[in-house]
């Protein structure tokens, strides 16, 4: 029998626009069936610094962390309550785009296809474009399995400060956009470099600033950062996204209970999902240094990008975050994780190397 392509849905990274004109970022691949999981981005303003002409946006959020998510439910309580969302399954509330509230959904693949069609393109267009033929180029992967998010998708960016940030397609593609990337730091002269410098320093000061980190647990963080850095001078992002087929679950497939905030040390056995959202370690030889107990901590999950790519094999991590006993609905088994980045931790958890 001939196998049927999966259809395209809401990938990580992509963007929905709603009638008020909000533009929502999706989060990861797994939604409900009548909404998207989202975070609120931008939002119309008069004097926003994105965009051109009369149609201005700012950003709905500070900084990507837990606190300034949790001000923008705040603000969405208020005013946009059917943007807040409890899921029966994780157990939380989260923001989640109903399907009726959305006006145009935004493809990154679909854009960069676009751009590279265009005939008049401004200043980081043609970088982008630069950047991406670039990473074909030295991964040996078609730009079919490129695109391009943030501002530049959205056509708000502003080319004296936006940055290039990028989506790769499935998990062989990414892992050889990684390889490239990782060899091309170490050719000096290189059209992309590693934060340096001045740019390193304000990389983990803000981290610093923004997490439950000290300065050089941020910069250790940094020296597995394969996928952030400078494009002739503008800094850029890279983010993997899987495609359909390499998905081996749906929403509903598992349900979350919460059982409060654990700290412990643990060894990473298995890590082929720490390239994606949600991030996904596989842990052994757990110890639990403050909280509940739990005998079965399978697995470290999280989907703040800080934390990708941060530990391989054999390495130990200290997490803080909150315990989870994980119900799988098709097969009746139960284990526990522990999520990073959940709104009940305040922005007090945290993954690092130990």
């Amino acid at each position: 029998m001939k196998k049927v392509k999966a259809l395209r849905g809401f990938r990580d990274r992509d963007f929905i626009q709603t009638k008020e004109g909000f533009f929502f970022c999706v989060v990861g691949p797994f939604h409900p069936p009548d909404r998207v999981i989202s975070y609120l981005k931008y939002v119309p303003a008069k004097l926003g610094a994105w965009g051109r002409g009369k149609k201005r946006f700012k950003r709905a959020m500070r900084t990507y962390t837990i606190p300034s998510l949790l001000e923008t439910f705040s603000v969405l309580e208020r005013d946009y309550p059917h943007y807040l969302f409890h899921s029966p399954f994780y157990n939380i509330r989260m923001t989640a785009v109903p399907y009726t509230q959305i006006v145009k959904q935004f493809k990154p693949e679909e854009k960069l296809a676009q751009l590279l069609r265009a005939s008049r393109l401004d200043s980081l267009q043609k970088k982008l474009l630069r950047f991406t033929s670039f990473l074909a180029e030295t991964s040996k992967i078609s730009l079919n399995f490129f695109g391009v998010t943030g501002s530049i998708l959205l056509n708000i960016h502003r080319p004296e400060f936006s940055d290039i940030d990028v989506t790769v397609y499935g998990l062989r593609n990414s892992l050889a956009v990684k390889n490239a990337l990782g060899a091309e730091y170490a050719i000096p002269g290189s059209k992309v470099q590693c934060f340096k410098g001045e740019a390193l320093k304000a990389w983990c000061e803000a981290k610093a600033r923004n997490y439950p980190l000290t300065f050089d647990e941020a910069l250790r963080i940094h020296e597995r950062k394969w996928n952030v850095g400078l494009f002739e001078c503008t800094q850029f992002s890279v983010h993997p996204v899987k495609l359909e087929h390499e998905l081996a679950e749906e929403y509903g497939d598992k349900t979350y209970h919460p059982l409060g905030i654990v700290t412990f040390r643990a060894v990473i056995c298995e890590n082929t999902g720490c390239l994606f959202l949600p991030i996904v370690y596989r842990v052994q030889d757990v110890k639990v240094v403050e909280g509940s107990s739990a005998a079965n901590i399978e697995e470290v999950v999280s989907y703040e990008s800080l934390y990708d790519n941060l530990a391989e094999v054999g390495e130990g991590i200290e997490v803080r975050g909150k315990l989870e006993r994980v119900l799988n609905t098709k097969t009746g088994r139960e284990h526990h994780r522990v999520l990073v980045g959940s709104p009940e931790g305040k922005g007090t958890e945290y993954i690092k190397l130990s």
